[in-house]
């Protein structure tokens, strides 16, 4: 708490700066999760069928207008796994706020920059889950376990119709030697290149992508329910794929598909790795109500491993107060899970979670 008043007053203090300082523009959203989270069939490991939990969340946004297109933003939050939500265990829950994202640049007519620890929009994008997490890339893993950003710089630039999108990102440092932690390339780092074009033909808008890491780089190779399972953790796969939107009278749909492929050898090691994913997305949004519906499936080669999964996200938003100042809203929400992986023997699972849940956010 002591913390929560330190930022606070310490953004109060920015925002009255002198007339000769940028202006500090505050907003940010706090919110409170009843959430019940209930697994069914073989996870692998022992798990409470039944579990309700509490959950709080505060975000702060600072933005500055610095004159001439210059900008600078950043997001303050707790840097949890999942997404920032904290869970109440009636013991000392300290809510440590941090930097969570930060970013300034330029934005031009025709081209922009921008440097810094860069949000990715991954719960709308899925092509860096697909990358990181190919065996299990669903209910959207960058966004709640990798807090959605990561650092690296971004150009873009007006090409034909549409905007290019150019962004290099550092997703890991490894420092040890003559280990299979070792990457390689430049300082041994984990970097990235994520192209994305976006562009309106008529009502309908195309973004083709394409990520490759470019040095070798940490790929998670275990479920999101903790499951061992065949995976590489240095290599260097690529990813393409694209969204597509879609007006529908009152209605709007989204279609996505992605493709993710790895042929390496894990550095320092004999270790070959040799698998394929690919993702499928439908999503719909009418009035206050959206859905989308994400199809997996991934397989090791070597081994003849296999992988599907299925995802539903569900959530209808109920006004209850709105003002130029902020608003209230809750929210009911519904995410089902359900993957398998069969090949392994032993460690075979099948399983389902479901998440039922009710969101209370103010936003200001």
């Amino acid at each position: 708490m002591k913390k929560m008043l330190s930022l606070a007053a310490m953004f109060a203090v920015l925002a009255y700066a002198s007339p000769a300082s940028a202006e500090l523009k505050l907003s940010g959203d706090a919110g409170v999760r009843l959430r019940d989270v209930t697994y069914f069939g073989d996870t692998g490991m022992e798990f409470p069928q039944d579990d309700v939990l509490w959950q709080y969340r505060v975000r702060l946004n600072a933005s500055a207008d610095l004159g001439s297109g210059y900008f600078f933003k950043a997001m303050v939050t707790n840097e949890t796994l999942g997404g920032g939500w904290v869970t109440s265990n009636n013991g000392l829950n300290e809510f440590d706020l941090t930097v969570s994202n930060f970013y300034f640049g330029r934005m031009q007519e025709n081209c922009h920059w921008m440097v810094g620890r860069l949000p990715l929009n991954s719960l709308n994008n899925p092509i860096f889950d697909l990358t990181l997490y190919p065996i299990q890339p669903l209910e959207s893993p960058v966004a709640f376990a990798n807090m959605d950003r990561v650092l690296g710089v971004n150009y873009g630039v007006k090409l034909g119709d549409g905007m290019l999108n150019t962004t290099v990102v550092a997703l890991d440092n490894d420092f040890r030697n003559d280990t299979a932690a070792e990457g390689d390339g430049l300082l041994n780092d984990g970097y990235a290149l994520h192209l994305d074009y976006k562009v309106k033909v008529g009502d309908v808008t195309l973004e083709p992508q394409f990520l490759t890491v470019l040095t070798n780089a940490n790929i998670y190779g275990q479920n999101t329910a903790g499951v061992p399972v065949p995976g590489a953790t240095k290599v260097t796969p690529y990813t393409f794929g694209a969204l597509v939107g879609v007006p529908a009278g009152d209605a709007k749909l989204s279609f996505g598909a992605f493709y993710t492929h790895c042929n390496d050898t894990e550095p320092n090691t004999t270790t070959e790795v040799d698998y394929d994913g690919y993702l499928f997305r439908i999503k719909g949004e009418i009035g206050n109500f959206m859905a989308w519906y994400d199809y997996n499936h991934s397989e090791v080669n070597d081994t003849d491993v296999k992988f599907s999964n299925h995802f539903v996200w569900a959530q209808y938003k109920i006004p209850v107060y709105s003002s130029a100042a902020g608003s209230v809203t809750i929210q009911p929400t519904l995410r089902y899970l359900a993957a398998k992986g069969e090949g392994m023997g032993a460690e075979n699972y099948d399983y389902s979670r479901l998440r039922s849940e009710l969101w209370a956010t103010v936003t200001f």
